[in-house]
């Protein structure tokens, strides 16, 4: 049967798919934005430890992410190589979720050896389900433009996930926990949990792969990595999104820090991400026109200028000067919104490319392995967030010096934005123009007309 090159993705289809992406980042957004805090301030434990948790657990479990893209590349079900783990996984990653902001009644070391077994065990879970969801995009469409597409949709859901967890976890914290945040925290998991499983079914149930690999064409584990490592534009995109989700999450850890010692108003911070997420969503939409214009790589490079400078500004901004605040908030997150959908269409490129070129398709290894990137990146920014907070003094649930509210400042501007320019550098050399991808593009469609 040949596959219609030209085919669009049905909306239902996207819309499932999109789902998953909710599902995924209800859970995901909540570690990235609260986590950090909820450790310091809530569960109890110090700010270096919690950073040399991430740093740890992070670095160890990025290797789980090439060998999950094995299994996920060979294994065989009637629902395809990678929709199964997302029927599989749905409930141990709520499950997991809840017990991670569980609360136990132990002492600070106790507590620490308990963090870092829930920490580790969500992100195995999140592993074992956010690799064959990613690997699923390669999969869905052989056309790169809707791929584009599906991948500019599904950040709006993923910035619509963040948008309901920065608006309402500290309400529903508040109200679940009454004067216990420990208890408000569970509850509040509890819930989103619930919200997480239910959706990675409707995702399950709403899509399809449609892109296999040659059946002719043997699997070899040492051939796939060998392509995969002699791929330059995969390699490009690794250390581009390593350092890119560096500077990501150094910036998330640190806003609840920022708007309560610094602004001197906690809640705000709610309604600064919410304001952020909606931008960044907005930006997304004119990704796949602006792609067609200039081009994946000038886009995002064009996108990186516009992050580094208002990041920067963010150093200047004083306590009063609200208006200012959310100002550049918006303006880094209109500039953000192309540069996840962008990193994830082209690594489908990248896995196209790698197909184009020798006869081999191990789409679940290449988004694994771009995965070890987001790892690393977050492991790595929430342990420098961490530790720069520790080496400034800080000392949470107190009145901060001088010295600390420096060191909460630096991290929300000027860290941030050099990490953005760093971003740029190795996208420079990036060598896959849209009309190398449209040929590209072409002649794989040729190929596996021809063989159907």
């Amino acid at each position: 049967m040949k596959i219609n090159m030209t085919e669009k993705l049905p909306l239902q289809e996207k819309l499932g798919y999109c789902m998953g992406e909710f599902s995924l980042n209800i859970v995901w957004q909540t570690l990235m934005f609260f986590l950090p805090a909820f450790y310091t301030d809530t569960f109890g434990i110090p700010a270096a430890a919690v950073g040399t948790m991430f740093l740890v657990v992070r670095f160890f479990d990025g290797f789980n992410d090439p060998i999950m893209g094995v299994i996920a590349d060979r294994t065989k079900t009637r629902w395809g190589s990678f929709r199964p783990y997302l029927l599989w996984f749905a409930a141990p990653y709520g499950i997991v979720a809840v017990l991670m902001f569980t609360t136990p009644d132990f002492s600070t070391g106790w507590k620490l050896v308990y963090a870092y077994a829930t920490y580790s065990l969500m992100m195995v879970m999140y592993t074992a389900i956010n690799i064959p969801f990613g690997a699923l995009l390669g999969v869905i469409s052989p056309s790169s433009d809707e791929r584009t597409s599906l991948s500019s949709f599904k950040m709006v859901f993923a910035y619509l996930a963040g948008l309901g967890v920065q608006a309402f976890l500290i309400p529903m914290v508040e109200y679940f926990g009454a004067e216990n945040e420990a208890t408000g925290f569970q509850i509040s998991m509890a819930i989103l949990g619930l919200i997480s499983f239910s959706l990675f079914l409707v995702a399950f149930f709403f899509t399809k792969e449609r892109v296999t690999p040659d059946p002719k064409v043997k699997r070899s584990l040492k051939l796939d990595v060998k392509e995969l490592l002699s791929n330059r534009s995969w390699i490009i995109l690794f250390f581009s999104v390593t350092i890119l989700l560096i500077y990501v999450a150094i910036r998330s850890s640190v806003i609840i820090y920022y708007f309560n010692y610094y602004i001197g108003n906690k809640a705000m911070a709610s309604a600064f991400m919410v304001s952020g997420t909606i931008a960044v969503a907005i930006g997304v939409i004119p990704t796949k026109w602006l792609t067609k214009k200039i081009g994946k790589k000038n886009l995002f490079i064009f996108s990186l200028v516009i992050i580094a400078i208002s990041q920067a500004l963010f150093f200047i901004v004083k306590p009063n000067n609200i208006a200012l605040l959310f100002t550049l908030q918006i303006i880094f997150s209109l500039a953000s919104g192309p540069s996840i959908p962008l990193a994830f269409a082209m690594i489908a490129d990248a896995v196209d490319y790698s197909e184009w070129k020798s006869g081999r398709r191990a789409t679940g290894l290449f988004y694994s392995a771009v995965g070890v990137a987001f790892k690393s990146g977050f492991a790595i920014g929430g342990a420098i967030a961490m530790w720069i907070l520790t080496y400034y003094g800080y000392v949470a649930n107190v009145e901060q010096t001088s010295e600390s509210i420096f060191g909460i400042r630096i991290l929300l501007s000027l860290i941030p934005a050099a990490g953005a320019v760093l971003t740029i550098i190795p996208l420079l050399f990036y060598n896959l123009d849209e009309d190398k991808i449209k040929q590209i593009e072409i002649e794989l469609q040729e190929r596996k007309n021809n063989r159907d």
